[in-house]
């Protein structure tokens, strides 16, 4: 179940050590949340198998996770799972890994811009499709 999942690139803690993160491209499926969760699992037991660290997000990458969904749903389409801000924050303040993913869309997000481990200012649609639709709500 690797759709969506173009590559996994290692960036650096805040401490230095090297941690995980699978970007993932649009579109991907709504109906294919289950696989992009479960790449999510496969590629966290990989991490700690290969014994690579877990992703420690500042709290303005945390938000950032926030924004973005927000202005996917509501300036790009409708999320067919729109989490609440409360599963965000937290699904965004414990996931051992960093989704990541090109930019895909023309829009920009509102607020949360020019983060050094975040590529882009613009939206990301495989971030916020594995986000929402995968981990958020297969999460339960």
């Amino acid at each position: 179940p690797i759709e969506g999942l173009t590559e996994i690139k290692i960036f650096k803690t805040k401490k230095g050590e090297e941690y995980f993160c699978p970007y993932y491209s649009g579109p991907i499926r709504s109906a294919g949340g289950t696989g992009a969760a479960f790449s999510l699992v496969i590629i966290d037991y990989l991490r700690e198998f290969f014994g690579f660290a877990k992703y420690d997000p500042t709290e303005e990458e945390i938000k950032r996770s926030v924004t973005e969904i927000f202005d996917y749903h509501e300036r790009v389409t409708n999320l067919q799972y729109f989490p609440t801000e409360e599963e965000i924050l937290y699904l965004a303040k414990n996931i051992p890994i960093q989704i990541g993913g090109e930019p895909s869309e023309k829009f920009e997000v509102s607020n949360f811009k020019d983060l050094p481990r975040i590529n882009t200012n613009f939206i990301r649609s495989g971030f916020c499709l594995t986000f929402a639709e995968g981990l958020a709500q297969k999460a339960p």
